[in-house]
């Protein structure tokens, strides 16, 4: 008996599509720079390691990057991104949990301006403020950071911002939690940091003029 034996065709593999295979390249070198402003900062931050970390030839990084300003340009537009992602996220979380706190909330934006992110643009804006082409590409950026972190933190406190001085509160807040961030880069704060939320908690439930009603700091 003849038995009939069948193959299934082969499938030639499918090759990536080239749009997609120069984002993926450019996300990752832009993702490199970032990791390389968190691990050796601005001055540590060159061209050469980014191929490096990003674990690509120097001729691909040329290709997509001519320059170091354009691959800073790109790394800030992909950091800012990053950063609005991520305190969207901790707005999302705040505002769907059932026991938010002013001292919930202000926790979870200390953790913000303490990430590693946070510290990538650290080393940028303490490089922008000798170096005129870096100053302006990041000073426009740090504007709109300045606006979107204080739209979201009005959000997540439940302040009303069309009062003064709940305005004035919140931004206040926000400067505080940078300077927590700065603080951080050097020793571990937590302890004292945590402290002093815990009494800034009790002054803005205190103070400000509330949307909507919040769990009170205890």
């Amino acid at each position: 008996m003849l038995t009939l034996v069948t193959t299934a065709p082969q499938r030639t593999p499918q090759r990536t599509p080239q749009p997609e295979r120069t984002r993926a390249m450019r996300t990752r070198l832009m993702q490199a720079t970032i990791d390389c402003l968190i691990e050796r900062g601005w001055a540590g931050t060159t061209t050469t390691l980014v191929s490096e970390v990003a674990g690509v030839s120097r001729g691909a990084q040329l290709h997509h990057f001519h320059t170091k300003h354009e691959l800073v340009v790109a790394s800030l537009e992909h950091l800012s991104e990053q950063m609005t992602a991520e305190l969207q996220r901790r707005h999302d979380q705040a505002t769907r949990g059932k026991q938010r706190s002013t001292r919930s909330v202000l926790t979870m934006l200390a953790d913000y301006y303490t990430s590693d992110l946070f510290v990538a643009s650290l080393e940028l804006w303490v490089a922008a403020r000798t170096d005129e082409p870096l100053r302006e590409i990041v000073r426009p950026m740090e504007r709109r950071w300045g606006r979107e972190e204080h739209e979201l933190a009005v959000a997540m406190l439940a302040a009303d911002d069309s009062d003064r001085p709940t305005r004035a509160l919140v931004q206040a807040t926000l400067d505080m939690l940078r300077g927590f961030g700065l603080a951080n880069t050097l020793s571990d704060d937590t302890r004292r940091r945590n402290a002093i939320l815990a009494e800034w908690s009790t002054i803005f439930d205190a103070t400000a003029r509330r949307t909507t009603t919040i769990g009170r700091s205890r």
